[in-house]
């Protein structure tokens, strides 16, 4: 199995740029679909981004779209999200997931529930 550890976020204005982390540790986080995730308070978890088969294949969810951009090293078993141009409304806690597969669709791969490994999150909060 698979240990996942975020780190970056933090305290930031409107319009700023942060990049998040997830150290991988146990296993390559490349032999897994490896995701984002955020939940502000009171809302459900909601997926941000996906990247899967050594990165040949990522999405986003529309609201981040053009903003935020997923990547890994490989070398450093390590998962980032660039986030640029954040908004109040972007403010929430970010977990990065490992999803161990098959992969059976792009809609399955939203879903939170479907993910096997989680970190604990790190805070990102965006000011207006």
């Amino acid at each position: 199995q698979v240990q996942l550890v975020e780190s970056g976020g933090g305290l930031v204005q409107h319009g700023g740029s942060l990049r998040l982390s997830c150290a991988a540790s146990g296993r390559s986080f490349s032999d897994y679909i490896m995701g984002w995730f955020r939940q502000a308070p009171g809302k459900e978890r909601e997926f941000v981004a996906v990247i899967y088969r050594r990165g040949e294949f990522v999405f986003y969810a529309d609201s981040v779209k053009g903003r935020f951009t997923i990547s890994g090293d490989n070398a450093k078993n390590t998962l980032y999200l660039q986030m640029n141009n954040l908004k109040p409304v972007d403010t929430a806690v970010y977990y990065c997931a490992a999803d161990g597969g098959p992969y059976s669709s792009d809609f399955s791969l939203r879903l939170a529930r479907n993910y096997d490994y989680w970190g604990v999150g790190t805070q990102v909060t965006v000011s207006s």
